[in-house]
């Protein structure tokens, strides 16, 4: 094990895409000698509680602090006090509320080196003043990295970042062998993520409720759990397509469902990256998705799917008629998909490039 301590900071509710990073990333970084170790910020959340147990199971060490509220000075004084205890080289925050606690308590420990990931698009991005709040903790951090050039960019334009500032680290992922080839007849899509309005459900709905009028035989599953669900079995009711749609709630893993799917479509209003569709594409599945974040340095339109404009229907319709009504071309863009995800984006890479940057940042400082 090297010598330098590597202490990761993220505030945990539940496992989505930046917690299923760290719980891919970390035990790699363990793997190769680095000592990696885990603080969550947590508000006694269940699902808090199975990132600590899923990562622990995986040999990363794992520490807890919780938060009584968004602003607690409890817990940031606690938070200090174990970084002046525990002296790693380098302090990585993940998401909002890590990178205020973090960066501010690692900067009053004395913590040599400090990183922000940033993650996703999220909607409090674009409040007054909120940009200002961001800028000035991240200027606290040695190292910025964005997991897609897509939200750097976004970053740029909502908060006033540099977007070349942003060192890029897409996320990874594992062949899990052979997928099994679509093999039905019936035209079958397959939406994955939480039902909140930023994964653009509400428009996939509607695009699908029209392309089914001339393709009767299309049905869609929807993977996922999150606030908007009644309000999406009302819009699926109201539709008349109750008949078509099936809710699976949550699915994990997600590889069998995918596999059920001839085609996968992510309709975001806002994606940091794109996990589902890295999935998709790493089981031969075309995506059609929203030409938005790190969405477009996934998919390559017209060859492992197609990319529709954001929050817009009538597109997503044709894309879905496209693809949907063509099962010999959804296979073909699928099979190039995977050679995509195969060549550019493993997690192997991913680890590599965390790697090079503690690496890069350690001599720098030495």
């Amino acid at each position: 094990m090297r010598g330098d301590t590597i202490l990761h900071l993220q505030k945990v509710a539940g496992i989505s895409g930046s917690e299923a990073h760290l719980l891919s990333l970390l035990p790699r970084l363990r793997e190769r000698g680095w000592d990696v170790r885990m603080v969550m910020l947590h508000e006694n959340e269940p699902g808090a509680w199975d990132f600590a147990r899923a990562l622990r199971a995986r040999g990363v060490p794992l520490d807890a602090i919780p938060l009584r509220a968004d602003f607690d000075p409890i817990a940031f004084v606690r938070l200090t006090t174990y970084l002046m205890r525990m002296r790693p080289a380098i302090l990585h925050t993940h998401l909002v509320h890590a990178d205020a606690y973090g960066l501010l308590a690692g900067t009053v420990a004395r913590v040599p080196l400090r990183f922000s990931t940033k993650h996703g698009f999220n909607e409090f991005r674009e409040a007054p003043y909120f940009g200002l709040l961001d800028r000035a903790f991240a200027s606290l951090a040695h190292v910025h990295i964005a997991i897609s050039r897509g939200l750097a960019r976004y970053l740029e334009d909502v908060e006033g970042f540099d977007d070349e500032s942003f060192e890029i680290v897409h996320y990874g992922i594992d062949p899990n062998g052979e997928p099994v080839p679509y093999a039905g007849d019936v035209p079958r899509l397959l939406c994955v993520g939480r039902l909140i309005p930023i994964k653009g459900h509400i428009v996939l709905l509607r695009a699908f409720a029209e392309a089914r009028r001339q393709l009767p035989d299309l049905e869609l599953e929807i993977a996922g759990r999150g606030p908007l669900e009644p309000a999406l079995k009302a819009l699926v009711r109201e539709l008349g397509i109750t008949d078509a749609v099936r809710f699976l709630g949550q699915v994990s893993p997600i590889q069998a469902a995918i596999e059920r799917a001839a085609v996968v479509v992510v309709p975001s209003i806002g994606e940091g990256f794109g996990m589902a569709a890295l999935e998709a594409m790493e089981r031969s599945r075309p995506v059609i998705a929203a030409d938005v974040g790190g969405l477009g340095e996934l998919v390559r339109d017209g060859e492992t799917g197609l990319l529709v404009p954001a929050g817009e229907a009538e597109p997503l319709r044709d894309a879905i008629l496209k693809l949907a009504g063509d099962l010999d071309l959804a296979r073909e863009m699928g099979a190039a998909g995977r050679r995509r995800a195969l060549s550019r984006f493993l997690q192997s890479f991913c680890t590599e490039r965390t790697e090079l940057l503690y690496e890069g940042a350690l001599e720098r400082a030495s």
